[in-house]
């Protein structure tokens, strides 16, 4: 049982996933949450947090399907008695801080608990379109299961915590604006609507994810890395709203060394996920942000 629930980050795949096609998860360790209580509530942030908590239950409560499973009097005890949810994830950054409670809430209240990977990522999606209206439930997947993972419409396989080769690095650059994912997702819904953007979303930008999410497990790092310019190119086409006009600059460049950026999360804001095999070099391009490297 988790006693931290850790952000996650969407290495490949937050768009096209909705098609059923591949992604890949990581944790995200810097960001956690973690169940404390405070009678009076007077911690910082525990009052806003219960409050929210409260709305959740309501929520799961109302639900034809979930109102089933779970155990309501011990959350509303365990509410009345100061519980709250104690997390140092920013929201709007796109680390999956409604992913997190969803699985703290699934973790410390469900009557029951499936083992079937796919079908706790509909569940656990189901809870989190309280937040966001919709939900593929991947985010909160990966904070629950608290490991790598790839998912196709076949499964969820679980990776080493060191999959990513030592060569290859990753970070985040803070674009400095708090991203809104339900107007992102539902201008993504209505694009695909129009049959030529979807058509050429299928065939060009999905089979790239896939690329990349294969050449960066295999260790294939030329290949990866000119997979990833061409996934960069496919988001400035695909995805133009969800990069934001501060950060167009790092889709548009190409520096002479291997290096590569895309949104994180639903885009909008929040930060923007990048590759390189030169922290040295990256660091000196992107001198004017703050970078967080992941690994």
């Amino acid at each position: 049982m988790n006693d931290r629930f850790h952000s996650k980050i969407i290495l490949f795949g937050e768009y096209s996933m909705i098609f059923d096609a591949t992604a890949l998860m990581i944790p995200f360790r810097d960001c956690y949450g973690v169940w404390k209580t405070d009678p009076s509530l007077a911690a910082p942030g525990a009052l806003s947090s219960n409050k929210s908590i409260r709305r959740f239950s309501q929520y799961l409560a109302a639900d034809e399907e979930l109102g089933l499973m779970f155990d309501f009097p011990r959350l509303d005890a365990e509410l009345n008695a100061g519980l709250f949810f104690d997390s140092n994830v920013p929201t709007g950054y796109g680390l999956g801080s409604s992913g997190m409670l969803s699985a703290a809430v699934y973790q410390r209240f469900a009557l029951r608990h499936v083992d079937d990977f796919m079908e706790l990522k509909r569940i656990l999606g189901r809870m989190e379109s309280c937040f966001h209206g919709s939900s593929s439930g991947i985010d909160p997947l990966q904070c629950y299961l608290n490991q790598p993972f790839k998912i196709t419409p076949q499964g969820v396989a679980l990776l080493e915590e060191d999959f990513i080769p030592s060569d290859i690095h990753v970070f985040l650059a803070d674009t400095g604006i708090k991203s809104n994912t339900k107007p992102l997702v539902q201008y993504f819904k209505k694009k695909r609507d129009e049959a030529d953007y979807l058509l050429a979303f299928q065939s060009e930008y999905v089979p790239c994810v896939s690329a990349c999410i294969d050449q960066l497990i295999a260790g294939e790092k030329e290949s990866f890395f000119t997979s990833l310019r061409q996934l960069t190119e496919g988001q400035m086409r695909f995805l133009r709203p969800m990069i934001t006009d501060n950060a167009i600059d790092l889709f548009i460049e190409k520096p002479n060394f291997h290096f590569g950026v895309k949104i994180s999360g639903s885009g909008g804001g929040g930060y923007v996920l990048g590759f390189t095999d030169d922290k040295k070099k990256t660091a000196e391009f992107m001198n004017d942000y703050n970078l967080i490297w992941v690994r």
